[in-house]
């Protein structure tokens, strides 16, 4: 088939299979490792903060390089870019594999998010090429709730492969899971940028087509909007190991408590939000889930504040509430963006990855060593995250408002100006 056909015709149901595939590898490298840090912390002669460096890395690396993958789809088609992406991506997880010592392990750390964001960035541009409004909510919806599955069963996986085996073998794992999906990618997933749409990859343009991006100031709110009140989850996530292992005094394969009910909470929020494409507003579907996170927040601030030491259950059930309305929150707020740039999605997709992943290294490398000393540090920390978030929400709510009631006045006949 050339590729400047039409998008083909694919099954909806094995496409959202797939994206969602491609958008697993991603918290797959993060969290897989989470029950291995004490064990590869002894072995390399890291300790906590040094391990931590893990995560911050990979995701500095990661938001580097998210500002290029969305306009490489755009110039070159979105198959090659997340084809490419995945074959670096398993030899940087060989390379992790057979780390000897820790700045190794780091630099292969840093090659895996390097390439890690194809899927997530790249499928985002091509669930809006092949379809818009309703459908596009939906299967954004599909996609997300089985991404959401990714960060509970990833440090589960990770604990298992513990049980019976060192450290390199979760690596090897993921070397095993990057192949699947080249496999899987060459097979089923159909080019959905035509030649003729392409853009440039010439430098100018490209620099000229971000500063565009980022100088427009709805961008800027909505962006900001949905990088803020994820992380207010993030800041858990990345929290984890001190959170399960030292505030719960869990062991290393007792992460499920943690992940299985926060990413239940997303996954059903995911389905929520599919279910209600074309019944439910955007708007108030967003601001249902921002009211989730805020009682979620609010109730995890008074439980820390209410006890000497966090237990289970009452320690993680708020935030699967808090993810429920993240998941609510999240594909409203993307779709809004990849619309404004219908020639510009892959760039756009990009841009917004960017912003969420240097705030989220930043929750990573620094806020969470500092925070992750105790329960009620680590609740004020995301409750702030969350009124971040909405504070921009209700900004840009209130411009659009602003902007279309305007509009009506200016088309009103003079007749009706009385």
């Amino acid at each position: 088939m050339s590729e400047t056909a039409p998008p083909p015709a694919i099954s909806i149901r094995r496409l959202a299979l797939l994206l969602g595939g491609l958008a697993m590898f991603g918290p797959f490298s993060i969290d897989t490792i989470f029950p291995a840090f004490p064990q590869i912390g002894a072995q390399l002669g890291a300790d906590k903060v040094a391990m931590q460096q893990t995560i911050s890395v990979y995701l500095i690396a990661y938001a580097l390089t998210s500002v290029v993958h969305g306009p490489l789809s755009d110039a070159i088609g979105r198959r090659r870019v997340i084809l490419g992406g995945l074959m670096i991506f398993t030899l940087a997880s060989v390379g992790c594999a057979l780390s000897q010592d820790l700045p190794t392990l780091l630099a292969f750390r840093a090659l895996q998010g390097l390439s890690s964001g194809v899927g997530l960035i790249v499928g985002r541009a091509v669930i809006r090429d092949l379809l818009q409004g309703d459908d596009a909510q939906r299967l954004m919806s599909q996609v997300s709730m089985i991404f959401g599955i990714a960060p509970a069963i990833a440090p589960i996986i990770g604990g298992w492969i513990l049980g019976w085996s060192r450290w390199p073998a979760i690596f090897w794992f993921l070397v095993a899971f990057g192949v699947v999906l080249v496999v899987a990618t060459f097979r089923w997933l159909p080019e959905t940028h035509p030649r003729e749409q392409r853009r440039s990859l010439h430098p100018a343009g490209l620099v000229r087509d971000y500063a565009a991006i980022f100088r427009n100031a709805r961008f800027q709110r909505l962006a900001a909007a949905s990088a803020f009140n994820f992380s207010a989850l993030f800041l858990y996530i990345a929290s984890a190991p001190a959170f399960v292992l030292d505030l719960l005094g869990l062991n290393e394969r007792q992460f499920a408590w943690f992940f299985v009910p926060t990413i239940g909470g997303m996954v059903l929020g995911a389905f929520v939000s599919g279910r209600a494409a074309g019944r439910i507003t955007g708007e108030r579907l967003v601001g249902i889930g921002f009211a989730c996170c805020a009682v979620a927040n609010v109730v995890n601030v008074g439980y820390s504040f209410a006890v000497d030491a966090p237990q289970l259950p009452w320690a993680v059930l708020p935030m699967s509430l808090n993810a429920f309305g993240i998941a609510l929150v999240f594909p409203i707020i993307t779709l809004s963006i990849l619309d404004m740039y219908p020639r510009q999605r892959g760039a756009a997709s990009s841009l917004q990855a960017f912003t969420s992943l240097v705030l989220n290294a930043a929750v990573a490398g620094v806020l969470s060593p500092w925070l992750s000393g105790s329960a009620r540090t680590l609740a004020l920390g995301a409750i702030a995250f969350v009124a971040l978030g909405w504070v921009f929400w209700r900004w840009e709510s209130n411009v659009r408002k602003r902007a279309l009631d305007a509009e009506r006045t200016a088309t009103r006949m003079p007749s009706d100006i009385v």
